[in-house]
């Protein structure tokens, strides 16, 4: 995955968490979950977006995952 960095004019980094990063290195961290994954009754897959849509059913947990990160890069990550 591509890591996407959007820098705010005040200063605060937006991205989604990677553990390829040393965040510690960039000073203050708050670390917040954006969704949730998790399987339907049926065994099917959504990703549930906080403040945003819910994207599903997806027959594998992977492709929720995925639709959550495109989701996330396209609505969240995107300059003001």
């Amino acid at each position: 995955m591509k890591q996407i960095l959007l820098i705010r004019p005040q200063g605060v980094i937006v991205t989604l968490y990677s553990e390829s990063l040393d965040w510690q290195a960039l000073g203050q961290v708050s670390i917040e979950r954006a969704s949730d994954v998790e399987p339907d009754v049926n065994g099917a897959w959504w990703a549930h977006l906080r403040d945003g849509p819910s994207l599903g059913p997806y027959p594998h947990r992977s492709q929720a995952l995925t639709a959550e990160i495109d989701w996330l890069q396209q609505h969240r990550l995107q300059a003001d």
